[in-house]
């Protein structure tokens, strides 16, 4: 059996329709890790305006919002954000998998892709990401891709419904 097709691409407009069954689909999956979420969230039409926003962002340089799929199936996200320019080169690292295809290597493949685009292609230097305390998988896949802990954040986020403490994560791209 010939092995899956797998990418990372920038999201793309046409990506609306796909991306919209899979934040439905994963409603669930990703309520402990989100912050609440409005019913019109996971509307078409919403979704289509986050889609519209990330591409406009990414024209201005702001954001490189990323698909990743799988023999041509949209499976999950992974969005550099907040990228800042100047003697930082930063940006902020947020991902997730699809609920039945986690467990697979597909957010360790697709970050270490990530981390190649951002050094190679946006001449990033660093790399953060904050992950819940008790989100194993998540700090699982960016240790397996040279992030290192360096820090705490105490209630940093507000996710399902309550401020939350981060492990904070970075990986340094040029020495």
């Amino acid at each position: 059996m010939p092995e899956p097709s797998f990418e990372v691409r920038l999201v793309q407009a046409d990506d609306v329709a796909a991306l919209h069954a899979l934040v439905v689909a994963n409603r669930e999956h990703l309520a402990p890790w989100e912050p609440l979420r409005d019913e019109s969230f996971f509307t078409l039409e919403h979704q289509a305006g986050v889609v519209a926003g990330q591409v406009e962002r990414h024209a201005l340089g702001q954001e490189h919002p990323f698909v990743i799929t799988l023999d041509g199936h949209l499976v999950g996200r992974m969005t550099l954000s907040n990228v800042a320019r100047g003697p930082f080169q930063s940006a902020n690292l947020g991902y997730w998998i699809d609920a039945g295809h986690q467990g697979r290597g597909l957010a360790t493949r697709a970050l270490e892709r990530v981390v190649e685009v951002a050094r190679d292609d946006l001449g990033l230097h660093r790399i953060e990401a904050g992950t819940l305390v008790h989100n194993v998988g998540s700090q699982t896949v960016l240790r397996r891709c040279g992030f290192e802990e360096y820090g705490m954040a105490p209630a940093y986020l507000k996710l399902a419904g309550r401020w939350q403490d981060h492990l904070l994560f970075q990986r340094i791209l040029h020495e």
